[in-house]
C-alpha cells in the first residue's frame, strides 16, 4: 500500500498568500524507489469542502521538486499564483536527463509510468481534486517543458492543456548551442537510456516531443509554448512551432527576450497560468 508521507517544506511567501505546501513522497513500483514532490494548496483549501482543479509543473534537467518554490525570482510566486487562480500545484521531483520517458533499457528510468500511472492517481486519492482531464494540465521549463509536451501528447485522457517553458521540443543535442562538455554529457546519457536511435525528420524517434504533432492535432489539448531568443534551445522550439504550423495544429506560440534562466521563467509561469485557466473546468 501507498502511503502518504508529509514533510514540512520551509518555502518563502509573498504578500498576503497563505498557500500551504506539502512535500510529499510517492512510491514507484515501476521503479522501486520514492520520489518528492511539493504540493502547494489554495488558501481556504482545509475548510472548503469543494474539489479544485490542478497544474503538474515540472522542473528542468538538472533540478529538483523544490525548483519552481525556491529558485523564482519572486519569492512565492507559485503560492500566489495557487491562491489566485484557486487550485493545486503540485511540482515533482524526476532524475537527471530523463526527460520524463520510459528507457527501454534501464529500469530505473520509468518516469512517464510513474507520472501518468503512480503520482496522478496517488494525488487523486489524497488531495481533493477534480480527477478528470478536463480539470487538469500540465506545464514546465526545459527538459520539463518537454515532458508537458510529450506525455500530454501521448497521454490526452489526462490533460486538457500543456504548456512548455524554454522547452526540449527536441531532445537531438546536435541543435544545442551550449559548451561542448555539456552537450556530451546529455548525449552520453540519452545513449545509456535509450541506445541507439533515430534523430533526424521525418521519422523522429518515440522518445522526443516533435515526433508527436499529429498526435497533437488529433488530441486537440490546448498547447502553449515560448522561448527566449537567447536560448540554446530556441531552435528546438522553432521546429516544433514550424510542425505545428504545417499540420495546422492550433497552439499559442511566443518568442520574448531573454534565455535560459530563472528570470525568464519567473516572468512566463504566470503567463502560462492565464492561458491554462481558460480551459480548466471547475465542476
Amino acid at each position: 500500500m501507498k502511503k502518504l508521507i508529509l514533510f514540512l517544506l520551509l518555502l518563502p511567501t509573498i504578500g498576503f498568500s497563505q498557500a500551504k505546501v506539502d512535500t510529499i513522497e510517492v512510491f514507484s513500483t515501476a521503479m522501486n524507489k520514492s520520489l518528492k514532490a511539493a504540493v502547494t494548496l489554495p488558501t481556504g483549501y482545509e475548510s472548503s469542502k469543494e474539489s479544485y482543479p490542478v497544474l503538474y509543473l515540472l522542473h528542468g534537467g538538472s533540478g529538483a521538486f523544490s525548483d519552481w518554490h525556491q529558485k523564482v525570482t519572486e519569492p512565492g510566486l507559485v503560492n500566489r499564483l495557487a491562491d489566485q487562480y484557486d487550485l493545486i500545484i503540485v511540482t515533482p521531483g524526476v532524475g537527471p536527463a530523463s526527460y520524463y520517458f520510459n528507457s527501454p533499457l534501464m529500469d530505473s528510468v520509468r518516469y512517464e509510468t510513474y507520472m501518468t500511472k503512480e503520482l496522478i492517481p496517488f494525488i487523486d486519492s489524497n488531495y481533493k481534486t477534480l480527477a478528470q482531464k478536463e480539470s487538469r494540465a500540465i506545464t514546465g521549463l526545459s527538459m520539463g517543458g518537454h515532458g508537458s509536451i510529450y506525455l500530454s501528447a501521448k497521454h490526452p485522457e489526462l490533460f486538457v492543456a500543456a504548456g512548455s517553458m524554454s522547452g526540449v521540443m527536441n531532445i537531438d543535442t546536435r541543435m544545442w548551442k551550449v559548451p561542448e562538455g555539456f552537450s556530451t554529457l546529455r548525449t552520453s546519457q540519452q545513449k545509456e537510456m535509450l541506445g541507439e536511435i533515430n534523430y533526424d525528420a521525418p521519422n523522429f524517434n518515440p522518445f522526443t516531443a516533435v515526433s508527436y504533432t499529429n498526435q497533437m492535432k488529433e488530441n486537440g489539448i490546448a498547447l502553449i509554448i515560448d522561448c527566449g531568443v537567447d536560448d540554446f534551445l530556441i531552435a528546438t522550439n522553432r521546429q516544433m512551432h514550424q510542425l505545428l504550423l504545417e499540420n495546422e495544429t492550433p497552439h499559442d506560440y511566443t518568442e520574448r527576450p531573454g534565455a535560459h534562466t530563472w528570470e525568464y521563467w519567473t516572468e512566463a509561469l504566470p503567463f502560462h497560468l492565464l492561458y491554462i485557466d481558460k480551459y480548466l473546468k471547475r465542476n
